[in-house]
């Protein structure tokens, strides 16, 4: 029966017509996105408890995969630097981004250039900006490297700060912040326009001074556009990979030492489904514990 004959059927009212073409509209585009979200989802939880063999003849072991995972050292300094990562860069992004929003909020000459100029990080391929800072730390003609030892002596030889993973992980976080800032700056700022400017004009009258009007008015009206960049930045940052791969391969973060065990030297497709999963979880776990706790949604 086809979907004209079913809306044409007499005994269904104007509301159950329209919930039943609302549904065969939506059918199709659903179907697709769960094939290609669900399905990879539920093939990997599969493949966590096998041993994978890329030749055929995958062999259950149960949870060994996750015993082997969750026993392992190197997972558990990738979590540390999955935490330090994602802190650094949430916080970092969502500060710089609130500091610039609230700059290019107020009126000056080519204001309109600024507020274009500014989103170039957030635009610009990843790949090229990549080789950039990566000039910009070369040991030998990098231009850090020659501020910070030659001119400040901040250091007592010349070395590789991406090659170094002490000092990598500051990199790939100052790149982030860098080159997400943006996207916060402009969510704010399109929230700031839309304050009534009363509001400042009668904290004026009261003799507020900037620091009580921005505590009083302007944070409690992106404080729910803050939350929001928060959570996306989170999420974003804890996935993060192919910045932090293209930059250095010295910083392990869980999606990058996922790859390195699914991917790399024994190809262990097992392990990586694991950890995969153990890292969903992981985020899953916080998402409810942040939208319940912070943004009481």
């Amino acid at each position: 029966m086809g979907l004209a004959n079913i809306l044409n059927q007499k005994n269904l009212n104007r509301q159950q017509r329209e919930s039943i073409l609302g549904w065969a509209l939506i059918l199709p585009a659903a179907a697709i996105i769960l094939s290609l979200i669900l399905y990879p989802i539920l093939y990997n939880i599969y493949l966590s408890f096998f041993d994978v063999n890329l030749e055929g003849g995958n062999t259950y072991i149960g949870l060994d995969n996750y015993n082997n995972v969750l026993f392992d050292p190197t997972f558990w300094n990738s979590v540390l630097t999955t935490v330090i990562y994602v802190f650094f860069t949430t916080i970092g992004t969502t500060v710089f981004g609130l500091i610039v929003a609230l700059a290019l909020n107020k009126e000056f000459p080519f204001r309109w250039l600024v507020r274009s100029l500014v989103l170039l990080p957030y635009v610009a391929p990843v790949i090229s900006v990549v080789f950039a800072w990566k000039f910009i730390f070369d040991p030998v003609n990098g231009i850090f490297m020659d501020i910070a030892y030659d001119k400040l002596g901040l250091f007592s030889e010349r070395f590789n700060m991406i090659g170094t993973p002490e000092y990598a992980v500051w990199v790939a976080i100052l790149f982030s912040i860098w080159k997400g800032f943006p996207f916060a700056y402009l969510m704010i700022l399109s929230r700031l326009q839309a304050i009534d400017a009363t509001l400042y004009e009668a904290a004026e009258i009261d003799g507020a001074n900037r620091w009580a009007k921005f505590k009083a008015i302007t944070f409690p009206e992106v404080y729910y556009v803050i939350g929001s960049i928060v959570l996306l930045r989170i999420i974003w940052n804890f996935n993060k990979f192919d910045e932090i791969y293209l930059l250095t391969k010295n910083v392990k973060v869980l999606a990058v030492y996922t790859y390195f065990k699914a991917f790399t030297g024994a190809m262990e497709m097992g392990q990586g489904s694991a950890l995969a999963l153990v890292q969903f979880l992981l985020l899953i776990g916080f998402i409810l514990f942040y939208v319940k706790k912070v943004l009481k949604w």
